[in-house]
């Protein structure tokens, strides 16, 4: 009872002092949050809006003003323990205008896949503070008559604060309380009462967009609904525009007023920004709030700034391709520059003695080719004009026996003599077996001339496999120097592909946005084709396979012959 008199009076005094001043609400005051440190406004958002692995400080001024305006700052480090959760731990500090909270704040949050287009996260924030008045202006008169506390010790509260969030493809859906559980060690007893908790609800959708050089931009409007103790509930809207490169967002409370916040990364590491927000209501139309947000990002940089729906990296090939070029660069300029000439040089060397070998594997393909055919054609006409003199033997041969019977018989005939039928018969098989034997002979000899052809042939077909074995021989000792800010990567051997170089377009880890990227393909005509790479189960769009280098470069340089402008890079398979 005794804290109680004391706390209702203490009240009225500060009523007093602050005269027609609005009275603030007793919230964190986060709701601009929405790159980094966005966990404080819901703990699920540290899986994909605090960007981790980062270290990010965020400091509100509420109000400014010469008499100690309420402020708060956060100093928090996100982590990632896997590609499903997070953790995170932070210190905090809170000036309510009546109370000054001092303690730190830690983070888990987890996500999990209900199907391949919906998402559950949950996550949880454990505060635990000490909490002391914001404004000693108020000294214990011994004079005063009502009962008066001499204790100064400051209250000690824990409090969790659990949110939800459901993602569908691109669509959020975000619950969370800032104060669902507390509990003030200091007095034993909860902190707050059931009609004091705040909590939250959050919508907002993320549109990809193409922004010049910009990758993984979107826009992500949102509007949120919070339930303040006391005070009527806040809308607000916010429309956040992100890149890699910058951010930009405009915002509305229906308390708190409008919002502009711009910020920008520098050396694809660091982040700094700032927002001014302007009174709305008529008791604070002239009042203003600023916020500064600096951070710095540990992790590689195609992993900032995701959208939802948006798979990063081990995903985008290109991109981890970009940044292990990126991580191998020297400090010394000049040395850089010198090995990048040297490099130069040699890659044109590479590439001419490439080009060498191409004309020669081509020369020897061609000549492989000219032979086969010449000695098909050669074998067709050979046995074409054997098969018509062995038919002409055989048909003069029997036109001779026949008339050699003929002329016997008319000799017969004349001398009047007349052989016995053994004898007529033993003359008869003589012929029939001259026959036979001249046809044999003329099978023997037209089947050797097809065996020769044949062994020509097979000697033929023996050369051309020479001379492809020998171009693909070449091909796989070929050497490739990448040139400076090149992208391209090989490997010995991959399931399903030939040896040789192709040109991929895109690499995607999701089926959805796999299908679309090649209907969208097929709809401007083109006919690209694509493969599932063992090591990462990816599928990799490519719009040509060549035998060299050179080509594939001159394919990539030539936008494909005009038919594809975005961005491409070249896969090698190098073959065993």
């Amino acid at each position: 009872m005794l804290r109680l008199i004391l706390s209702i009076l203490l009240f009225s005094f500060f009523l007093v002092l602050q005269g027609q001043d609005a009275r603030l609400p007793a919230d964190l005051r986060q709701h601009n949050l929405t790159t980094y440190n966005a966990s404080l406004f819901n703990p699920v958002f540290s899986l994909d809006r605090n960007n981790a692995n980062s270290l990010a400080y965020w400091v509100r001024w509420q109000w400014q003003a010469i008499d100690g305006n309420p402020t708060t700052q956060f100093l928090n480090y996100t982590r990632k323990l896997n590609n499903k959760s997070t953790v995170g731990a932070a210190f905090f500090q809170q000036n309510t205008g009546i109370y000054f909270d001092t303690g730190g704040v830690v983070n888990y949050a987890q996500s999990f896949d209900l199907n391949e287009s919906v998402k559950l996260g949950v996550g949880v924030n454990i505060f635990g503070f000490q909490q002391s008045l914001a404004d000693d202006r108020f000294t214990v008169d011994p004079d005063f008559p009502l009962p008066q506390s001499s204790s100064s010790a400051d209250d000690f509260i824990l409090q969790v604060a659990p949110g939800i969030s459901l993602s569908v493809e691109r669509l959020t859906l975000g619950f969370a309380s800032e104060n669902l559980i507390d509990y003030n060690f200091t007095e034993r007893e909860a902190n707050t009462e059931k009609e004091d908790k705040v909590f939250m609800g959050l919508v907002s959708y993320d549109f990809p967009l193409t922004l010049g050089t910009a990758m993984n931009a979107f826009l992500r409007p949102s509007m949120y609904l919070r339930t303040i103790p006391g005070e009527p509930n806040q809308i607000g809207f916010n429309a956040l525009l992100n890149t890699n490169k910058y951010w930009g967002q405009l915002g509305y409370n229906n308390f708190y007023g409008y919002g502009v916040g711009v910020g920008a990364t520098f050396f694809k590491h660091l982040s700094l920004g700032a927002l001014v927000e302007f009174g709305a209501d008529s008791s604070i139309s002239s009042e203003s709030s600023f916020e500064l947000m600096a951070a710095y990002f540990f992790g590689k940089p195609e992993e900032r700034h995701t959208m939802v729906g948006y798979v990063a990296p081990e995903e985008n090939e290109l991109e981890r391709i970009e940044s292990a070029e990126e991580a191998v660069q020297d400090d010394d300029v000049e040395e850089e520059v010198e090995e990048a000439e040297e490099l130069a040089e040699i890659s044109k060397a590479v590439e001419k003695e490439a080009k060498r070998e191409e004309k020669r594997r081509r020369k020897l393909e061609k000549m492989a080719q000219d032979s086969v055919i010449k000695a098909e054609k050669e074998a067709a006409l050979a046995l074409k004009k054997e098969q018509k003199r062995l038919k002409k033997e055989v048909e003069e041969q029997i036109e001779k026996e026949e008339a050699l019977a003929k002329a016997g018989e008319k000799e017969e005939k004349t001398q009047g003599g007349k052989r016995d039928a053994k004898a007529q018969e033993a003359e008869q098989i003589r012929k029939l077996d001259s026959i036979n034997q001249a046809k044999r002979e003329a099978a023997i000899a037209a089947a050797r001339k097809l065996a020769e052809e044949k062994r020509k042939a097979e000697a033929a077909k023996a050369a051309k496999q020479k001379a492809e074995e020998e171009a693909k021989l070449a091909q796989q000792k070929e050497v490739v120097t990448p040139r400076k800010g090149e992208k391209y990567e090989e490997v010995q051997t991959e399931e399903g592909l030939a040896p040789g170089y192709y040109l991929i377009a895109n690499v995607f880890g999701t089926k959805k946005y796999f299908e679309a990227f090649m209907a969208d393909m097929k709809s401007k005509g083109l006919q690209p084709k694509s493969f599932v790479r063992s090591k990462n189960k990816y599928n990799y769009v490519y719009l040509g396979r060549y035998d060299t280098m050179g080509q594939a470069r001159q394919a990539r340089d030539g936008k494909f012959d005009g038919k594809y402008t975005g961005n491409t890079w070249i896969f090698r398979v190098v073959g065993e």
